[in-house]
């Protein structure tokens, strides 16, 4: 669905989070279908946003690399 969302977890280096916040503001443009809500629906839309980077980041912060590093470059 958001193929342009690029992968925070590489290995355990965790990732900043202005990148969680950016990909989770990105994913809910995209469910959303709101580049920027209007001001009714504005506070639904930051509250989502900040919602999924929470979450973004339990999850990163719980797994654990279990397969050979990928390339970035």
């Amino acid at each position: 669905m958001c193929r342009s969302i690029k992968t925070l977890r590489i290995l355990d280096v965790p990732a900043p989070d202005d990148e969680v916040r950016a990909a989770a503001l990105q994913y809910v443009r995209k469910v959303s279908g709101y580049r920027k809500p209007s001001p009714a629906n504005e506070h639904a839309f930051n509250h989502a946003v900040e919602e999924v980077a929470a979450a973004s980041r339990r999850l990163l912060d719980s797994v654990t690399a279990t397969h050979p590093a990928r390339r970035t470059a």
